[in-house]
């Protein structure tokens, strides 16, 4: 049984990652990819939520496995691969919501940044970038994302002090678009997402290509220079 589980209400996919922490690992992503594949085959009208589940929307890379029992071959290719679902996500040619049921940190905050919308939870669940504390760089196209969708001021400040936003820190500060209760989160994502089904065409990656080409370059790195 696969970590990623894709439904449908209405015109709206709904990509749910179950895998505990929602950490990513390369079967994972290609999970994530077979689903955006058939959203993507799928035409118009269509949009696109994504959500975790329990806890957690996705604590981000899974630095365990990486620095553990990945192979060498695995360890190259891993950042770029979870860059580039960033990359493809950015651009997708339908809507896109995250709806953020719980925790988001590091890669899965940049993840869920590269959504048009984002949804979160009030009350429980934080949405971090905690590089600092961890006292990590962070790839260029990383930064190029955060920098990207939300306000200078703010993305330095959450890159340079590794604060924990609640719902409503994050709203006041640009990283999320809705804050509401739990039981509200996916069904505010949908309707949301609902309201733009008919919208969903490669005009839009094209369009949102033209936004942020230079993302995008930074994305497709493979170095941290």
């Amino acid at each position: 049984m696969g970590t990623i589980h894709l439904t449908r209400e209405g015109d709206v996919f709904v990509v749910r990652y179950d895998n505990g922490e929602n950490r990513f690992r390369p079967e994972t992503l290609a999970e994530w990819h077979a689903a955006l594949d058939e959203v993507e085959g799928a035409g118009n009208p269509a949009a696109l939520v994504t959500t975790g589940t329990g806890k957690f929307y996705s604590n981000g890379l899974d630095l365990d496995w990486m620095l553990g029992e990945a192979t060498e071959e695995e360890r190259g290719e891993y950042v770029p691969a979870v860059l580039g679902l960033m990359a493809r996500v950015l651009v997708f040619p339908t809507i896109t919501v995250a709806a953020l049921n719980g925790h988001a940190f590091g890669a899965g905050a940049q993840l869920s940044l590269g959504h048009d919308f984002r949804v979160m939870r009030t009350e429980r669940g934080y949405w971090c970038m905690p590089e600092i504390d961890l006292k990590s760089p962070l790839h260029p196209g990383m930064t190029a994302i955060i920098e990207a969708r939300v306000p200078r001021q703010t993305a330095h400040e959450l890159i340079v002090t590794g604060t924990r936003y609640g719902a409503e820190a994050a709203l006041a500060k640009s990283i999320i678009d809705h804050a509401v209760p739990e039981a509200d989160v996916l069904p505010k994502a949908i309707e949301v997402a609902a309201q733009y089904a008919a919208k969903a065409d490669p005009a839009m990656t094209a369009l949102k290509k033209g936004m942020y080409p230079h993302t995008l370059e930074a994305l497709a790195r493979r170095s941290m220079d």
